[in-house]
C-alpha cells in the first residue's frame, strides 16, 4: 500500500490487511476494512464504508457514504466468511447498500460489470445482477434476487426475496415485483404488476431487429391473456414464434419460473 499514498487521503482509514491496486483513489473519511481487495483505477471520493470479504474489479467510481461489504441484514448470519464480488466499470452512487451473502444463499452478493446503480440502491443477501444494468434512485433487492443483463429498473421500485428479472426489461417506477419478470418486457404496477407489451424503444436501442421485436411483442400478448391455461399458451406461443431465439429464452424463462411469471 506504501506506493499509494498519494492517492489515498490522509483522513482515510484503511486495514493493513487490505489489498489495493497502487493506482486506487481513496477519497476522505473512507474505511476500508481487512478483507478487501480493489483492482486498478476504482475511485472511493469520500465517506465510503467497504468491509467483509469484498472484491472489487477495475474502473469503479463509488460516491459519498455508501455501505459496501457490511454483513446481511439477516438473523441467521453469524459471522460466516461470505463475500461480495464486484465486477468492473460500475458507477454507484450516493448512499448504496450492498450486503455480504449467506451461507444458506450461495454465500455471495454479486455485481457484474458496467452497470449504475442511483442512490440509496439497497442489494439485500445473496443478490446478483448481471451486466449493463440501470438501477434507479431508492430501488431495493431483497436477497436471493436475480437481475439479468440490461435490465432497467425504476426508481422506488421493490423486489421481494427468490424473484428472477429478465434480461432487457423495464420496470417502471414506484413498482412491487412479487412475481418473476419475464425478459423483454415493460412491467408497471404492484400485486399485482402487468405486463405493459415488449421493451420496444430500449431493444431498438440495443440494435434488434424490428421483426424480432414483433416476434417478442406479440408472443408477450398473448402471455397476458387471462383466459388460457400457462402451458396452452405457451405452446401457441412456441408454434407461431418459436424459431425466434428471443421467443425461446422468453418461453424458457417462463417454464423455469418457480415464482411464476408476471402477466
Amino acid at each position: 500500500m506504501a506506493e499509494n499514498q498519494l492517492r489515498i487521503h490522509p483522513t482515510a482509514i484503511i486495514h493493513p490487511g487490505a489489498e489495493l491496486a497502487p493506482d486506487v483513489e481513496v477519497g476522505p473519511y473512507c474505511v476500508i476494512g481487512p478483507n478487501v481487495k480493489v483492482d486498478s483505477g476504482t475511485r472511493f471520493m469520500n465517506h465510503v464504508y467497504v468491509d467483509g470479504h469484498t472484491r472489487i474489479g477495475k474502473n469503479n467510481v463509488f460516491f459519498p457514504f455508501g455501505s459496501i461489504g457490511a454483513v446481511p441484514q439477516d438473523l441467521k448470519y453469524k459471522d460466516e466468511p461470505t463475500e461480495l464480488i464486484i465486477g468492473d466499470d460500475n458507477t454507484i452512487r450516493e448512499s448504496v447498500t450492498l450486503n455480504l451473502g449467506t451461507v444458506q444463499g450461495g454465500g455471495k452478493t454479486a455485481l457484474g460489470n458496467q452497470n449504475l446503480l442511483m442512490a440509496y440502491v439497497h442489494f439485500g443477501h445473496d443478490t446478483i445482477v448481471g451486466n449493463h444494468c440501470i438501477i434507479a434512485n431508492s430501488v431495493n433487492l431483497a436477497g436471493h434476487v436475480v437481475v439479468e443483463d440490461y435490465a432497467n429498473i425504476g426508481g422506488m421500485t421493490g423486489v421481494i426475496q427468490f424473484i428472477r428479472v429478465g434480461a432487457y426489461c423495464y420496470i417502471g417506477g414506484c413498482s412491487i415485483m412479487d412475481r418473476d419478470v419475464p425478459p423483454f418486457a415493460v412491467v408497471l404496477g404492484s400485486r399485482p404488476a402487468e405486463i405493459k407489451g415488449a421493451n420496444i424503444i430500449g431493444l431498438r436501442r440495443k440494435g434488434f431487429k424490428n421483426d424480432v421485436i414483433s416476434a417478442i411483442n406479440e408472443s408477450l400478448k398473448l402471455w397476458k391473456r387471462q383466459d388460457v391455461m400457462k402451458e396452452q399458451c405457451l405452446l401457441e406461443i412456441e408454434s407461431q414464434y418459436g424459431e425466434v431465439e428471443e421467443v425461446k429464452r422468453l418461453l424458457q424463462f417462463i417454464r423455469g419460473s418457480g415464482n411464476g411469471c408476471v402477466k
